[in-house]
């Protein structure tokens, strides 16, 4: 019998999304970033969904990524926002993939392996991972070009437009100082810089996290009305009645408090259920909120019921609504320190995905 947990995406909260950014940052094209498995959705159902939405492009991190994109049957274009290994660059051509370029050593690669295609070139304005910097711009333009490659897009990556007005104008201004050039195709911002900052828009915005359904900050929320589209479920493995004083699990860290039905259920921190959530996590049964009963477990999780009725079986929501309660990815993160990015990417492959609104 097959586990019965499973991550719901809504294809229809995806295409929502993307109308709903569409809308807001027009006539600005949403591009559609699906790199990590789609922020762990599923990278081809979310990248055709996001298409029926509206995206004109998708980008991902990884060759690999794009070809798996293309033998899915998706045709768009598919950006890769990175250099890869230059031995890769004859995938990239034969893929039809549009690589990013950002030194000359990668521009040599691609024309030495008979790519044709656009590129798009990244400058650094403050990111500091990568990408060319403002001093060196004008000299790996003239690379690019005398290798005979058509530079279809520039672009640049902001690093805390969720939180730096200041520090994200900083990063416009000098994009807008250094490239002096027309090309079909600009791009700055991500989902914070698309909703927060107007002028950095261009031609077209990379959005990640928001077509997901998840805000990056506070400020976004009243831009744009978001569907986060991951639900994470399982069902109730096994009931049993404790006493008081009992300490479940591994470590015995929490003593219940009275006389309780305890219940397990089949997922544990191998999943993404992380052990950090022992002490404050919850779940939903039977539209209502209860505690864990001890430390997570790798492949099982015990849950604190009290006198609630409980069967084998019954429905246990991890991330999503089930009766007027609702745990968001957000909630995990800020119980762990980190941010919903890392949540939704974090649901393991052992769990499966399922797709509803397709």
């Amino acid at each position: 019998m097959v586990r019965p947990t499973w991550a719901e995406i809504d294809l229809g909260a995806i295409r929502r999304n993307v109308a709903a950014i569409a809308d807001v940052i027009s006539p600005s094209e949403v591009c559609a970033v699906v790199k990590a498995d789609g922020y762990g959705h599923g990278d081809a159902p979310v990248a055709m969904a996001a298409i029926d939405g509206g995206a004109t492009r998708l980008a991902v991190a990884l060759v690999e990524e794009g070809i798996r994109l293309r033998e899915a049957g998706i045709e768009d274009q598919i950006i890769v926002l990175s250099e890869p290994d230059h031995e890769t660059a004859p995938e990239l051509a034969a893929w039809e993939l549009t690589p990013s370029v950002y030194t000359a050593d990668f521009a040599h690669a691609l024309s030495s392996a008979g790519f044709a295609g656009g590129v798009h070139v990244k400058l650094d304005t403050g990111m500091h991972r990568v990408g060319v910097s403002p001093h060196d711009w004008p000299e790996l333009i003239e690379a690019v070009r005398s290798h005979g490659l058509a530079i279809e897009g520039v672009f640049t990556h902001f690093a805390v437009a969720d939180e730096d007005p200041e520090f994200t104008q900083m990063q416009i201004d000098l994009f807008d100082e250094v490239v002096d050039m027309d090309v079909p195709v600009t791009h700055l911002a991500n989902t914070p810089g698309a909703l927060l900052f107007p002028d950095a828009r261009r031609d077209m915005c990379r959005i990640g996290l928001g077509i997901y359904g998840l805000h990056p900050c506070a400020d976004t929320r009243a831009v744009v009305d978001l569907v986060p589209a991951m639900s994470v479920i399982t069902h109730v493995s096994h009931v049993q009645r404790l006493p008081a004083g009992t300490r479940p699990s591994y470590g015995r860290i929490k003593a219940l408090e009275q006389e309780s039905t305890v219940v397990t259920i089949p997922i544990g921190y191998a999943d993404g259920f992380w052990r950090n959530l022992s002490e404050s996590g919850r779940v939903l049964i039977g539209g209502q909120s209860h505690p864990l009963a001890g430390t997570v477990t790798m492949d099982q999780t015990v849950i604190d019921v009290r006198d609630t009725d409980v069967a084998v079986g019954d429905q246990v929501v991890l991330v999503g609504d089930q009766g007027d309660e609702t745990i968001t990815a957000d909630e995990w993160a800020d119980k762990l320190g980190t941010i919903s990015y890392e949540i939704v990417c974090s649901i393991g492959p052992r769990v499966p995905r399922r797709y509803s609104n397709e």
